[in-house]
């Protein structure tokens, strides 16, 4: 049997002017082309080829060698070529783009962006990329909390935060608390477990350990102060919404890092303020 949106290992059943047909094995009723210019050399009558199998640009499907970013009931990042009106167009490593239909996109979309997808056949028998691809991970993550993963942004809710495919295949979130940068779909990111939970999706965040975090976070504050004249209208009792629109960071880490400042003889503290002091 031929498998549309598959690599599969087919056998040459004989050869025309476009190229060798291809058969399952014992199945020469049912055949596919390989055009000529991906026919190895040496291949004969008889010979395995491992291909996979789309759909040309007059919707007929046909074998290439060449291997795509992506296959059917697979994950993957993939870069936005086209956006239109009815959907977009992405690049999967083959000379026909991939079509992302405007009801499967979430958020809007724009060249050059990536975007998490999953490969699937749609209603007119051809391939087509989805980007509602929770139900295809994995719930058996090996990571616990302390672990660091990678990953890609997949959809954004403002409500609920950024929702993660851990090594591309584990579901993680990023909450709304964690969230003190603008983070895109398709982004890839470097992310800490805070919590494993009994469905074995993973509770990620951003940041480093408090302690290894706060010199980061101590530099920050100095680059805003130095930006604003030596004094930053951030204070000790300054509102945590303003604190994290004005720097990207919690209160907590800001106070944290303020202290260590602080502490060390570089700043000055005040309810409504800091001020940076000269070095000694």
């Amino acid at each position: 049997m031929l498998y549309l949106g598959k690599t599969q290992v087919l056998e040459v059943d004989h050869f025309a002017d476009a190229g060798a047909y291809l058969c399952a094995a014992g199945e020469p009723e049912e055949t596919v082309l390989l055009p000529n210019r991906y026919i190895p050399e040496g291949t004969k009558k008889g010979s395995l080829l491992t291909v996979f199998l789309y759909r040309d640009s007059e919707d007929r499907l046909i074998a290439t060698t060449d291997r795509p970013y992506l296959e059917k009931g697979g994950l993957a990042a993939l870069k936005v070529k086209e956006v239109g009106k009815i959907g977009a167009f992405l690049d999967w490593g083959l000379p026909r783009d991939l079509f992302l239909p405007y009801k499967e996109t979430r958020g809007k979309l724009k060249p050059g962006q990536k975007v998490f997808v999953t490969l699937y056949i749609d209603k007119s028998d051809r391939l087509a990329a989805s980007m509602y691809v929770d139900k295809f991970f994995s719930a058996d993550s090996p990571y616990q909390a302390g672990d660091k993963v990678k990953g890609h942004i997949y959809a954004v809710n403002e409500e609920i935060g950024a929702f993660t495919a851990v090594d591309d295949r584990y579901f993680g979130l990023i909450p709304k608390q964690e969230l003190y940068e603008k983070l895109e779909i398709g982004q890839a990111v470097e992310a800490r477990v805070t919590k494993r939970r009994p469905d074995g999706r993973l509770n990620l965040t951003l940041r480093r350990k408090a302690y290894a975090q706060m010199d980061e976070d101590a530099e920050k504050i100095l680059q805003h102060m130095e930006m604003a004249g030596g004094i930053l209208g951030i204070g000790d009792k300054s509102d945590a919404s303003l604190i994290k629109a004005e720097l990207s960071l919690s209160k907590a880490a800001f106070k944290r890092a303020a202290g260590r400042l602080y502490k060390e003889g570089r700043i000055k503290v005040f309810d409504d303020r800091i001020e940076k002091l000269p070095e000694a």
